[in-house]
Parts: C-alpha cells; structure tokens; sequence
C-alpha cells in the first residue's frame, strides 16, 4: 500500500481535524469516471466486484500521486 497519501485533500489550517486523504480524493473521482464511462456497474451485487473497482480507482489515484511528485 501506498504510504504517501498526498496529505489532506481539503486543508484547513486546524491540524487536529483531518479528513479525506488527497489520495482518497483521487481515488474517489477516478471512481466516478469509471463509473461514468461504464467501465463497472452501479449497484453492484457482489462485494468482490466493488472491492476490485475501489482497488482500480486507488491504482489511478497511486498513479496520479506518482506523476505529481515526479514534477
């Protein structure tokens, strides 16, 4: 697994109040892509299906954190 996650998505200033990761940020509208292009259904049936989707959506986002630390 990816151990940087690019840091908060939203930062706040308030460093006791974390949330979404930038990763998961990424991950979330690769997701929605995917799921805007068809690629996968919505309302998946089979837990191991979604659980192949979520884990696409975090190679993209793995990628995309990639790229950005590779400018």
């Amino acid at each position: 697994m990816n151990t940087n996650d690019g840091g908060p998505a939203f930062p706040t200033g308030l460093h006791d109040i974390r949330g979404a990761s930038l990763r998961d940020w990424f991950a979330g509208m690769a997701l929605q892509g995917l799921v805007a292009r068809g690629d996968c259904r919505v309302g998946m049936d089979q837990p191991s299906e979604s659980q192949q989707w979520a884990s696409k959506a975090y190679r993209y986002a793995d990628a995309m954190l990639a790229a950005r630390s590779a400018k």
